[in-house]
């Protein structure tokens, strides 16, 4: 039987990364104030997937929070991060600001910055909702953001489609997935992008190949013997970071960028997922 997944996390340090990754950088990286993301490297094996999208790298960004907690330099670090990876499709999960609208238009300028040969994809969270959900969605696409809610996409091959769905929050009971897989075919490989991990079981349901969420955090605060303080959903700590499945629907839960609630991250770092199809 073929493997489905593999993972490594490289930790860089801030400077070390565009040493290793980009030794033709065109511009200086933005400064930051929060120490650099995790770059998580997976190998994701997929049983439907097209032969042309073998070796397809997904940058995956989750939960930016850009607010106070989470200043514009640590978004743009961010990016700066998400492209020296040389993505060939970026997915971004949702809560993009926390409380106030004026962080908005702000966030999806940086985020505006980035590159993928297929396209940046991006679905809303419950704090988007929270703030402004249309507005969020007209600043995305003002910066070429496809922003999928309830509906999805063909990458179309020879060989085959890869279909990018996107449904929006779970929280706001806003998500509609049999209306985003609606025209899609079933034998073909779908990612489903949903904030929300709890999602994974409706998806499953549905034949959905593989998943990317946020929402957790990781945990954001992890103790000794408690585990993850922030993130628990009625699954407790199953979904909360990384690589699972459920029947044959894989997911994957990125811990994200930001912070809520509380102004640190302790046992967590932030995270960029670097995600490589495989076809078995």
């Amino acid at each position: 039987m073929a493997r489905r997944f593999s993972s490594r996390r490289i930790l860089r340090r801030r400077g070390l990364i565009t040493l290793a990754l980009n030794a033709q950088e065109t511009e200086p990286a933005p400064a930051a104030y929060s120490p650099d993301p995790e770059i998580t490297e997976t190998d994701i094996w997929l049983r439907r997937l097209p032969p042309a999208f073998d070796g397809l790298r997904i940058v995956h960004l989750t939960d930016i929070h850009h607010s106070l907690y989470t200043p514009l330099e640590d978004v743009q670090r961010a990016v700066h991060l998400a492209n020296l990876l040389r993505p060939d499709l970026v997915a971004l999960t949702g809560d993009y600001v926390t409380l106030s609208p004026v962080y908005i238009w702000p966030v999806a300028q940086a985020l505006g910055k980035l590159r993928a040969r297929l396209g940046v994809f991006a679905v809303l969270g419950n704090h988007d909702f929270q703030v402004n959900p249309e507005e969020i969605t007209r600043a995305l696409a003002a910066r070429h953001i496809r922003v999928l809610r309830n509906t999805h996409f063909a990458l179309r091959t020879r060989s085959g489609s890869l279909w990018m769905v996107g449904v929006d929050d779970l929280w706001w009971s806003a998500d509609d997935l049999p209306g985003a897989l609606r025209s899609v075919p079933a034998r073909e490989a779908k990612i489903l992008l949903c904030h929300n991990p709890v999602g994974i079981r409706q998806a499953a349901e549905h034949g959905v190949d593989l998943v990317l969420s946020g929402h957790t955090h990781g945990g954001q605060v992890r103790l000794p013997l408690v585990g993850s303080v922030y993130g628990r959903s009625k699954f407790g700590e199953r979904f909360v970071e990384g690589w699972n499945r459920v029947n044959g629907t894989q997911i994957y839960v990125s811990r994200g960028i930001g912070k809520v609630l509380v102004p640190l991250r302790l046992g967590c770092p932030p995270e960029i997922a670097c995600l490589r199809l495989r076809c078995p």
